[in-house]
């Protein structure tokens, strides 16, 4: 590959990254409310998820344009997990939170980790992105060598920059500003959530 393709490739992906979705709301709403170690478990599960699509894209991943119904299937299934975890953070309830409780509350939360893993791999659109990218950018005349290193590459861009997003949400200021704003922080996750099954929801139906 050449540095040109892999420079197309390194900011196209970045780009996706820096593009608010569910994962992001996720480990948005784990952080603030669970701490830093819950962000980053979340974390690695996101980029898990991912790594899983990367593998798949080099790997053969067109059999999944060949088949609309496991497609339609993941799709449905990924809008149903959405649309749960859009309810969760409805029903969610405020409470005061300080940084060192959330760390002290850790052992009696949800696994973050699954959830986190969840969110990625139950998400279509990532699986069409890599697949999008690795046809347009990397192709098939790349060596093995080159596509794996380019896929290490992007699981620990995914797996940072999460991180970081966590680490840089969990500053005390910032966890005492969201902790006054609970309410307003998960009904408005709530209504991101809703708002991406309904673009799904009427994507897939004007496109059948």
């Amino acid at each position: 590959m050449e540095w040109q393709q892999f420079l197309a490739l390194a900011g196209a992906h970045f780009l996706a990254l820096l593009s608010p979705g569910p994962d992001f709301v996720l480990l948005l709403n784990h952080t603030f409310h669970h701490g830093r170690r819950a962000g980053y478990r979340t974390a690695l599960g996101i980029a898990c998820a991912n790594a899983i699509f990367i593998l798949a894209a080099l790997f053969g991943l067109g059999w999944l344009q060949d088949n609309p119904l496991a497609y339609a299937l993941m799709y449905w299934v990924g809008c149903g997990y959405l649309a749960w975890l859009g309810w969760q953070f409805w029903q969610a309830k405020s409470a005061p939170i300080r940084p060192e409780a959330a760390t002290q509350a850790y052992a009696d939360t949800p696994n973050f980790f699954v959830r986190g893993f969840a969110s990625g791999i139950l998400n279509p659109k990532n699986a069409m992105f890599y697949l999008t990218l690795f046809t347009v950018l990397v192709g098939k005349e790349s060596s093995l060598l080159s596509r794996s290193l380019t896929g290490i590459w992007m699981f620990s861009v995914v797996l940072l920059w999460d991180c970081l997003v966590s680490w840089t949400l969990s500053h005390p200021k910032l966890f005492v500003l969201f902790s006054n704003q609970q309410r307003l922080l998960h009904r408005g996750s709530a209504y991101v959530m809703f708002t991406i099954v309904g673009v799904m929801t009427w994507s897939m139906l004007i496109g059948t």
